[in-house]
């Protein structure tokens, strides 16, 4: 008997400058991912110190439905697959289109912040100039 639960898959792959891990969770059939450059390849101690040390400060995406996999009976069969799943060694499709996802969420609210920031300078610029204009015209 299997039992459904929450799942979590860490995957440290090269994207042809850095060393990039990826962490996907899935809970409740809702898939979230976060992203973590490296830099230069990490060891499998410095990989280890980071989920230990680091793990609270991912940023997690929004989630996403998740497909739900299933299980094969057959552990020669999971073998084969886990074995296909390392070889391959990339972030699923999901969890690319997640962290896109959250990119684009931050580019909306900075995009939000920097028109409200113009906003407010251009009113302070504008009341300054009715300001002066009234001192022009004050008792002359």
């Amino acid at each position: 008997m299997r039992r459904e639960g929450p799942s979590i898959t860490f995957t440290v792959y090269f994207d042809g400058q850095f060393w990039v891990g990826t962490v996907e969770r899935v809970e409740e059939g809702g898939l979230s991912a976060a992203r973590v450059v490296f830099g230069a390849e990490p060891s499998e101690e410095e990989i280890l110190k980071f989920i230990l040390e680091r793990w609270d400060t991912l940023r997690f995406s929004p989630e996403v439905e998740a497909e739900r996999r299933r299980e094969p009976g057959n552990p020669k069969r999971r073998q084969r697959e886990a074995a296909k799943a390392a070889a391959k060694a990339a972030p699923s499709t999901k969890a690319q289109q997640a962290i896109a996802e959250m990119r684009e969420q931050g580019k909306a609210a900075a995009r939000k912040k920097s028109a409200a920031e113009r906003r407010e300078t251009a009113s302070r610029k504008r009341a300054l100039r009715s300001e002066k204009r009234k001192e022009k015209h004050r008792g002359h």
